[in-house]
């Protein structure tokens, strides 16, 4: 974890307690000339937009009284919601998205495949089972959590 995510959720984690809001996720990343420093917010039911403009000013507030800076470049806050395709990182996001149908990426190939899309239909400390369909029939996998690179709710078409 970068020392700018670090400190962005030190700073943020009290806001969002304040509001029962809980924290996704934190980027800081360089896209083209310019630094982004996203932060993504959730609640149950769903995070508005006013909710996530009210962080943003709280979180901008501290920041501002940071001295010393701890971003000293230039860089975009965006505060928002991490939509219908929410990154599952923690155990509680796992555990929240049971029976449901998840995107996941893999380090290595497994079964010739590095990518699965299907519903988790188990979980436990070591591993997750997914359900999904190869062609027209219906498989099983189990795959191994220290095996994942990006795991994430995924839309069913």
């Amino acid at each position: 974890m970068s020392t700018v995510v670090k400190t962005i959720t030190e700073l943020v984690t009290p806001i969002l307690e304040a509001n029962n809001f809980e924290l996704v996720d934190v980027e800081f990343v360089k896209e083209g000339k310019s630094w982004y420093l996203r932060v993504f917010i959730d609640k149950e039911n769903g995070i508005n937009i006013e909710e996530c403009a009210l962080v943003s000013d709280q979180l901008s507030e501290k920041l501002d009284s940071c001295d010393p800076d701890p971003i000293p470049q230039a860089y975009y806050l965006e505060v928002s919601s991490p939509g219908a395709e929410r990154p599952l990182k923690r155990p509680r996001d796992f555990e929240r998205a049971l029976n449901k149908y998840i995107h996941v990426s893999l380090y290595q190939q497994l079964n010739g495949s590095k990518a699965y899309e299907g519903t988790l239909t188990g979980l436990d400390d070591t591993e997750l089972t997914l359900e999904y369909m190869d062609k027209t029939r219906k498989k099983t996998v189990k795959i191994n959590r220290k095996q994942i690179a990006q795991a994430r709710l995924a839309i069913k078409f």
